[in-house]
């Protein structure tokens, strides 16, 4: 094998590179949304149950999170390039085998390989970019990865609804073989061999943390489905979760080799960067949760006209990171997260205006700026929390930065899912309260519901529910808002670099 010592100004073939490690990283990240359109179309050709089904995308999702941590010890022992390569050819043929599977069990096993070879793609994607780019370009190559990364998700349900409906949903699983020889062609051919670096394997923490991660990620997934705390599975899972993470952390302070290096997280603005990606995964994926169900049950929208008035948010989200890829050089990127978030904010308290009575332009402005806003947001962020961060730390803390985007959204998603549940049930409650028989105002409206019409009555009642589900997703708008509104005064504790020295190194002053 080939190594190199390279500095990122030395790389050829950068826009080559760009390009293959890309493809896989859209593969990748779309197939964390494609394929819950085509759900209910697996239910019968699988044999299973509407109950069952969501193992489909339980299994990707908790394999994933636990083999995510583990890119920073794979790539040291086997080597990055060996390593990309591989999770893109185990990524390709899980996929191929997904899209052939015969049973709800086979299905499963599937995804589950899936999860596993998909974990690291990502992570070595967002560090081979910053490797092959000098400092000055960092900004710019956060922009195309940050492009794959937030347009997937918003395109994927429109893709999986077209190919569900137009095909079958079995394609949704075939798209990825051309996309992943491509990706794996452009790779072998250009991508760099990096020299490895053998380290130790800490099993104990790697155990501890995968367990934390596994449990919560299950907990996560299956609350909505098992009631939350009603169920003795959730309280289990919330234990495990909750003991894995302690006892992980205090591994981690007290061991001499421990399964990710401590020194990591004394660089502030990684944390801090932590931090906000937390929340940006909490607002992109949960308001993407939210839409396509409101479209559907409120508005009516079939599957691929909700996803052409999701369309723009992609669009908003496209042109942001072009403009972000050349700003981030020349202003103070702190500036930009902060307009980011206050643009975010905007567009969710125009969504807290939504109804039932209007029409399509309020979704799409607010997607285009939400867009806008998500995208000031991730650029700049991913560059300055990389920025002072030593190199030798850089895979292990992109797995990180990975994991935890996909903890918030997670968290997120269930978040906004519970509060959307209660609430309808509260304000149906309440609306339904003011139909009476001695409100005279009911006579005026609907006097054969008035009159205990039955058929006057369920119209009456489906009315009832609309808008107490209605508001209920407005609640939910409004609480996304907050939480973004809450995150604004965290970039008081990011630090912009002013100098840079050698590449991979820390910066030398910041203010």
């Amino acid at each position: 094998m080939s190594q190199t010592s390279a500095t990122a100004e030395e790389f050829p073939h950068r826009g080559l590179i760009t390009i293959s490690i890309m493809l896989a990283t859209v593969m990748q990240v779309l197939d964390t949304t494609i394929a819950n359109v085509a759900l209910p179309s697996m239910v019968g050709d699988l044999g299973a149950s509407q109950d069952t089904i969501n193992w489909v995308l339980t299994s990707y999702i908790v394999a994933a999170a636990i083999m995510t941590p583990l890119t920073g010890w794979l790539s040291d022992r086997f080597g990055r390039k060996e390593l990309f390569l591989g999770s893109v050819v185990g990524f390709t043929v899980s996929s191929m085998l997904c899209g052939m599977s015969w049973s709800l069990e086979s299905m499963v096993a599937f995804r589950l390989l899936q999860g596993v070879f998909g974990a690291a793609i990502v992570p070595l994607s967002q560090t081979f970019l910053l490797d092959i780019n000098p400092k000055e370009r960092h900004g710019q190559a956060m922009a195309m990865w940050g492009a794959g990364i937030m347009v997937g998700p918003i395109i994927g349900p429109t893709l999986g609804g077209w190919l569900t409906e137009s095909f079958n949903w079995r394609w949704v699983f075939f798209i990825n073989l051309p996309i992943g020889i491509i990706a794996f062609l452009g790779s072998a051919a250009y991508l760099p061999s990096i020299a490895r670096r053998l380290r130790g394997f800490d099993f104990f923490g790697f155990a501890m943390l995968s367990l934390g991660v596994g449990a919560l990620q299950l907990m996560l997934d299956r609350g909505a489905e098992v009631d939350w705390f009603s169920a003795a599975e959730i309280w289990i899972e919330l234990g495990l979760s909750i003991t894995g993470f302690w006892v992980f952390i205090i591994h981690l302070m007290t061991a001499e080799n421990a399964f990710i290096d401590p020194r990591i997280f004394t660089d502030r603005n990684f944390v801090t960067g932590l931090v906000f990606i937390f929340v940006i995964g909490v607002i992109l994926l949960a308001s993407l949760a939210l839409l396509p169900p409101m479209l559907s049950n409120i508005f009516g929208y079939p599957t691929i006209t909700t996803g052409l008035v999701m369309a723009p948010r992609g669009i908003g989200t496209m042109i942001s990171m072009i403009l972000v890829g050349r700003l981030v050089r020349l202003v103070d990127p702190r500036y930009l997260v902060v307009t980011g978030l206050i643009l975010t904010a905007y567009s969710l308290y125009v969504m807290t205006g939504f109804s039932p009575q209007m029409d399509s332009y309020l979704i799409i402005e607010s997607g285009i700026v939400q867009g806008l806003g998500l995208g000031l947001v991730f650029v700049p962020l991913s560059t300055v929390a990389f920025a002072t961060l030593e190199a030798r730390f850089r895979t292990d803390a992109t797995a990180l930065f990975s994991l935890v985007r996909n903890i918030g959204s997670s968290i997120g998603i269930s978040i906004v899912t519970v509060l959307l549940t209660r609430n309808t049930q509260v304000n149906h409650e309440e609306l339904i309260s003011a139909i009476s028989p001695f409100n005279p105002l009911l006579w005026e409206t609907s006097p054969a519901a008035a009159g205990g019409d039955p058929a006057a009555l369920s119209q009456l009642n489906g009315l009832v529910t609309q808008q107490a589900l209605m508001i209920s997703y407005v609640d939910d708008f409004k609480l996304m808002m907050i939480v973004t509104l809450c995150a604004l005064p965290l970039v008081f504790l990011l630090r912009r670099p002013r100098t840079q020295i050698a590449s991979g190194a820390p910066a030398a002053h910041m203010d």
